[in-house]
């Protein structure tokens, strides 16, 4: 399994990102989210290698559910849950509507080939109003950061496959940012939050991934003691 190696990361690295902004009215997002300055992760973090059976955290089209999934492409056009289900998750994400900011601040930080050799992860996906909440300049000013984008990243990946009920049993997750502290899972359904953002289409089911597409960008460090 591949390691996610991010080199001359400190604290200035995500304290910079101000995500503060994505506390603003977001057209996706129905709730406020807490941000905090994220503690810089460890220099080399990867996923854990998955110990679960065949199946464990696999989710098919059938078990996909949330608001934003109507928005999907239908059939067999690129972007559409028949067309993703094959790739792997960067793969799969880089067709996806929902999912443009996302794609490009993962090529930003080469992380595409990365996240397409881990084996058994989950992906929080924050769906492009998310991203748009930070404004154009501080997204673009972040994609040309790539040792400050990464961290944010990893914080969005758990080296671990669980669908919605999983997700919904383990009520906490550990992310792939360990430094950015637990990811908390409240709700359950239509009304599932992962650190407080609304799952927009959540058990979308990818090669190697479980995404739950999210309308906020997650912030490293928010539920640290």
């Amino acid at each position: 399994m591949s390691k996610l190696r991010v080199a001359g990361i400190g604290f200035t690295a995500v304290t910079a990102l101000a995500l503060a902004a994505c506390s603003s009215n977001d057209s996706a997002s129905s709730g406020s989210s807490s941000s905090a300055p994220a503690p810089a992760p460890s220099s080399s973090m990867s996923a854990p290698m998955s110990s679960a059976a065949s199946g464990d955290g696999v989710t098919t089209n059938a078990d996909v559910f949330g608001p934003a999934c109507s928005q999907l492409p239908q059939g067999g056009a690129p972007g559409s849950l028949d067309s993703m289900g094959p790739q792997p998750v960067a793969s799969a994400a880089s067709t996806n509507p929902l999912l443009t900011k996302l794609v490009a601040a993962v090529k930003a930080t080469n992380l595409v080939d990365t996240l397409n050799s881990q084996q058994a992860i989950t992906v929080f996906a924050p769906a492009d109003p998310a991203f748009q909440a930070l404004g154009d300049a501080k997204f673009t000013e972040l994609a040309g950061k790539p040792d400050q984008l990464a961290p944010i990243l990893q914080y969005h990946v758990v080296g671990k496959r669980y669908d919605a009920k999983g997700l919904e049993a383990a009520k906490s997750v550990e992310s792939l940012n360990t430094a950015g502290g637990p990811v908390k899972i409240e709700g359950s359904g239509e009304n599932m939050t992962v650190n407080g953002a609304k799952v927009l289409c959540g058990n979308i089911p990818t090669k190697n991934a479980t995404v739950f597409v999210i309308d906020k960008v997650l912030t490293p460090g928010t539920n640290k003691n």
